[in-house]
């Protein structure tokens, strides 16, 4: 294996977990602004969807960024 695909490969890890720790803290993000006074006095309902796309994007991301490294070039 040459340096460039070595390279690419570490990218595309480092991509996917990147992809994983953002869906995270958005779901962690939403949690609060759902649950508790850090943004908004009371909390808000719009927090609640806004953890499920994070949960969503946490596990789908990845998935998603694979199946397209999977395919080759042009189809």
């Amino acid at each position: 294996m040459n340096e460039v695909d070595e390279r690419t490969w570490r990218n595309r890890f480092i991509l996917i977990n990147l992809a994983q720790i953002g869906g995270t803290v958005v779901v962690l993000l939403a949690l609060l602004l759902w649950q508790t006074n850090v943004f908004v006095a009371g909390g808000h309902w719009i927090g609640f969807p806004i953890a499920l796309v994070g949960l969503a994007a946490s596990f789908l991301a990845p998935r998603m960024l694979a199946r397209r490294w999977k395919r080759p070039p042009g189809s």
